[in-house]
């Protein structure tokens, strides 16, 4: 079996995230033909298929995703570690590492009034789906559970969540039975809840999973949710701008975890930059955390 270098898995994951390799190759400055001649290469020395390749695009295979799941948190790593080399000895920078749920749904919809605070910043969003601790200079928002984290990290967000769908979809009406539930495909070890935790916490065993939707970011459950095509858990306040528009409703009663959810933890040596936007993140939860009350009262 051929081993893999770093240049590789820049291919696997340039295909991954473009989901073509015609994406890919843009990405990477190359042909369309170039980069499926270098997977077919990598897929021969592997002895395995990594993609299913159709029309519409490109889907890991089973063995493309286990290679997936180790090589992702190491090149965002990698490539955090090259912005971080990028930016040595230049002032008023900071980097906030989260997942993508919440960097889509919650922290860009926010962001404008802080960055409209502290104009001179520059401000460096990283997002993956497992985040790390913050490093030397960085702030983390992270999903864990108590225990999980660093010692003075602080519960930003406690963990709530109820099913959410489209307001014509039939699960609107009470009960759940037969509607398809999207899920958010992730480790087995995830800390957030997932349907059998939901079903459990009712008291009832959760139904098999037929014709139900996996997805690998919590953003394209909510889309996929709010196009009508299932039942989503919904995580507060990460939907409360959908309950607000309609475009998303309650499909079933709040699960509240008070030893998980969202947790702000600051690097060592964060500094200035690193202290105001903790500031700023402890200042907005209350006022999002009332208007959760409000929506699910």
């Amino acid at each position: 079996m051929e081993k893999l270098d770093l240049g590789a898995l820049d291919l696997v994951a340039a295909i991954v995230r473009a989901g073509t390799l015609t994406g890919a190759g843009d990405a990477l400055g190359m042909s369309q033909p170039a980069v499926s001649t270098q997977l077919r290469r990598i897929e021969a020395g592997l002895g395995r298929a990594l993609f299913h390749r159709s029309p519409g695009g490109c889907r890991l295979t089973a063995a493309g995703e286990i290679l997936w799941r180790a090589a992702e948190p190491s090149l965002v790593r990698v490539e955090a570690a090259v912005d971080e080399i990028a930016v040595m000895g230049r002032d008023e920078i900071l980097r906030v590492t989260t997942d993508f749920g919440f960097a889509s749904l919650w922290l860009l919809p926010n962001l404008g009034a802080f960055r409209e605070a502290h104009p001179g910043l520059e401000l460096q969003v990283i997002a993956s789906q497992a985040p790390m601790a913050p490093r030397v200079g960085e702030v983390a928002v992270r999903f864990a559970r108590k225990g999980a984290v660093t010692a003075d990290a602080r519960l930003l967000i406690e963990e709530r969540a109820m099913p959410v769908c489209a307001p014509g979809h039939p699960a609107a009406r009470p009960g759940l039975d037969g509607a398809t539930l999207l899920h958010l495909q992730a480790r087995t070890d995830a800390p957030w809840l997932d349907w059998d935790g939901w079903f459990a916490d009712r008291g009832q065993t959760a139904r098999p999973g037929r014709g139900d939707l996996r997805l690998n970011t919590y953003d394209l459950v909510v889309q996929a949710a709010r196009a009508g095509q299932g039942v989503a858990l919904g995580w507060l306040p990460l939907v409360e701008p959908f309950l607000r528009d309609g475009s998303l409703v309650a499909a079933g009663p709040v699960v509240h975890r008070q030893d998980s959810g969202y947790w702000l933890e600051v690097g060592p040596g964060g500094g200035r930059a690193a202290a105001a936007f903790a500031d700023w993140l402890r200042g907005m939860v209350p006022e999002a955390t009332t208007q959760t009350e409000l929506e699910t009262a």
